[in-house]
């Protein structure tokens, strides 16, 4: 570790030491080392990375087999007191569908002995969620029942706050409304922890990003230090419109354009320019007669995309 390292975070609050943990034959983190301090921080990587085994590893719902998790400075697996300190919104849908919005704050501010009878209401007034506060959750949208958990996150004011993928399901109105929330947050000086699959949410989020592949970290640091490291890799397009094998034809001779293929979802440009190419798409379509139904990036989610980085 230095002090320059990007895996490790200026004043730290959250602190993973050489962590791993092992389910049986499968291992979710293997000697993971990373640090959190205040601000925005986005756990990036594929499904089954380990970005969920590293939250309730940080939260101690989990332990480590090896290694070490500090929330400022203290065991969050074996120091209650921590648990005041530190809030989790997780990705599972594990809310009681009987109760209403209001309800489950209200029980989660009762839980951690929360006095202020308008804490609640702060809280779903920061999500939006106060036109909604007397509806039971069962009849809630996923993204609705999302901001709920966030509210609830919300009520103890904790300076630690860890979100498990927190905008699935959230309309776009929402999504952006959530995402500058947590910024706030984080500019208030709270640490926070926000996992997700996406690289474009993680950079609207974050300015600093972890990125973990099988348990293991594979980069650190700003999303454009981030999205350079792998602006040199092979990224897949898909193209469909009305003629693709002729489209198809037409692209090969584009520059940048590394190869095509036709597969039953539509055309699949390989290139190693991107942006070079969705300026030349246009053209040749236009030139060709041929119209566009779709153009749009495979590599978003991240599972190929940082397969490719790993290797």
């Amino acid at each position: 570790m230095t002090a320059t390292d990007p895996a490790f975070a200026p004043d730290a609050t959250v602190e993973v030491d050489d962590a791993s943990v092992w389910f049986g034959q499968k291992v979710a983190l293997s000697e993971l080392a990373c640090s959190f301090g205040p601000g925005v921080t986005g756990l990036l990587g594929p499904n089954g990375a380990g970005k969920s085994t590293l939250m309730r590893a940080v939260t101690g719902l989990i332990d480590v087999n090896t290694g070490h998790v500090r929330v400022e400075g203290r065991d969050p697996r074996r120091d209650r007191d921590v648990h005041r300190r530190i809030a989790l919104v997780p990705e599972d849908e594990a809310v009681p569908a009987q109760l209403t919005a209001r309800e489950l704050v209200r029980y989660v501010a009762d839980l951690h002995g929360v006095r202020d009878p308008a804490a609640a209401d702060r809280a779903l007034e920061l999500v939006d969620m106060l036109p909604a506060a007397d509806r039971r959750l069962r009849g809630f949208s996923k993204g609705m029942r999302q901001r709920a958990k966030v509210a609830a996150a919300l009520v103890t004011d904790p300076p630690v706050l860890v979100l498990d993928e927190p905008l699935n399901g959230a309309d776009p109105v929402q999504r952006v409304r959530l995402t500058d929330l947590f910024r706030r947050l984080g500019a208030e000086g709270r640490t926070v922890i926000v996992s997700s699959h996406v690289l474009s949410e993680v950079e609207r989020l974050a300015d600093r990003v972890l990125v973990l592949v099988h348990g293991r970290l594979a980069a650190a640091g700003g999303h454009r230090a981030i999205r350079d490291a792998m602006d040199d890799r092979p990224r897949h397009v898909l193209i469909r419109s009305d003629d693709p094998r002729r489209l198809a034809a037409a692209l090969l001779g584009v520059p940048t354009v590394a190869g095509v293929s036709l597969t039953d979802a539509g055309l699949v440009v390989t290139t190693d320019r991107a942006g070079d190419l969705a300026v030349a798409v246009a053209p040749v379509a236009r030139g060709l007669g041929v119209h566009l139904r779709e153009v749009r990036p495979l590599d978003d989610s991240l599972e190929s995309l940082f397969r490719e980085l790993v290797r």
